[in-house]
Parts: C-alpha cells; structure tokens; sequence
C-alpha cells in the first residue's frame, strides 16, 4: 500500500510537464511482459494499473510462460508472448529476457518496476508529433471500419502491420505456490489475443475492415499500428487507439 502514493504523485508530475492537450497527444503503447510467478512483477503490474488512467497511453499485460516452471502455473501465460518479447530483445541487441520488463513505442525498454525510468521515456514518447491517425467509423451496410492516414511528410517506415489486440481489462488472481504465494494480484488489460489484419505502406490513407467480432465478451479490444522490420520482427508503433 506504501507504494500506491508515490505512483500517484510520479504520474502525476510527469503528465502535468508535457505542454501539450490531452487529446493532441499520439497514444502511447506500453506492453509490460510479466509473470504471476515472478516475484518482482507485482509492482509493475501495480504501474500498469495506474497507466490504465490516462487516455493518452494504451497498457498492455503481456504475460510470459517461462516462469512457468518455478511451482506456479500463471493462469495468462502465452508462448505466443514469449516469443514476442524474444522478437524485441532482438531488435534491442540483446541476447537474454528477462521480467518484469517494459517495451514502450515497440522502441524502448525500461525495467517496468523502476516508475521513474518508465514514465521520463513515456513523456519522451508523448511530446512527439503524431505522425499517424487512426480513425472508426461505420460502413454503409454497417460494417466497422478502419481508416488509417499519415499525419507528417518525413518518411515512415515502408510497411507497417495493423494489428487487432484482444485484452481483459481487468482480472484479480490468488496466487497459492511459487515466490508470489499467498498474494492476491490484479492484472490490467491482460491480452489474450493479437491479430494481424492488414498491412499499410505508409503512401495513400486508407480504409480496412475490422475484424469481427471486436472481441468476445468481458473482453476490450485496441489497434495498433507498428512497423515491420526485416525478418518479421516488430518495430516502431506509430499508432494506436482503443475500440469501443
């Protein structure tokens, strides 16, 4: 409980210094990959659930399966995470994972227990310009739709992946064996799904159609719009909003 009042007072600092509105301010994706059985998650995951706040950044609980072992099954773990996250350290240059870790913009990374290293690169994040503008609207025989249109002349990357992503906004479990035993912790938009269903060239806006259903029920859906790197690997979002 100690620990809840100095999130609130750093997130609260940080955000008050960008000089810029809320709503001119390109949404922010932050993927926390974490584990219910590692013991030093329960705090960034306690970040996370603070960062659900802002509308201005998109959180997401990716859970990992390689703590899997240790004597507590986690209940959101995904292979499909792990591999990701082996895709980013990749891209960062680095030959080892670890937990509880931060990937924010699909560029950077910081220890998502360390609140003040988190939140200066999420401010870097919020001052720049929005280079793209994701917008919904409706069809004329009802279908939802996606238009997708640059915001800046500087180059964008020359292929960018839309990707669905399906999440649980909030869920609490009861850990009873490994190093969290006999906690209870609350997760914040844990994902349980990311689908790629478009690719854009950056070039001229377009307009796709949403996968459907948006998300099944108890559960929330956003998209993301993030560069494809060489090999396949993922790069800079430069876009996302959440659906209603």
């Amino acid at each position: 409980m100690r620990a809840v009042l100095p999130l609130i007072l750093i997130c609260a600092a940080w955000f008050g210094a960008v000089p810029v509105a809320a709503q001119e301010r390109p949404v922010t994706v932050v993927e926390l990959f974490t584990s219910q059985g590692c013991s030093s998650c329960p705090p960034a995951d306690a970040l996370l659930g603070k960062l659900v706040e802002y509308d201005e950044i998109l959180p997401l609980a990716l859970h990992v399966d390689y703590w899997d072992y240790i004597g507590w099954k986690d209940t959101f773990a995904k292979a499909a995470h792990t591999k990701r996250q082996k895709a980013y350290a990749y891209s960062f240059g680095s030959r080892s994972i670890y937990t509880p870790q931060m990937v924010i913009g699909g560029v950077d990374q910081a220890v998502g227990s360390h609140v003040v290293e988190v939140m200066d690169v999420i401010h870097q994040h919020q001052a720049r310009p929005q280079r793209v503008a994701l917008q919904t609207a409706g069809a004329e025989d009802g279908t939802p739709r996606l238009r997708i249109e640059r915001m800046t002349y500087r180059a964008l990357p020359a292929q960018m992946l839309v990707q669905i992503v399906r999440f649980i906004p909030r869920a609490q479990v009861n850990i009873s064996r490994g190093e969290n035993a006999g906690l209870s912790i609350t997760s914040t938009n844990v994902v349980t799904d990311i689908q790629g269903f478009g690719v854009w060239d950056g070039m001229e806006a377009v307009e796709l159609d949403l996968p459907t259903p948006i998300a099944p029920d108890g559960q929330e859906a956003a998209i993301v719009l993030q560069a494809a790197r060489k090999g396949g690997y993922p790069g800079e979002i430069l876009a996302a909003i959440k659906l209603d």
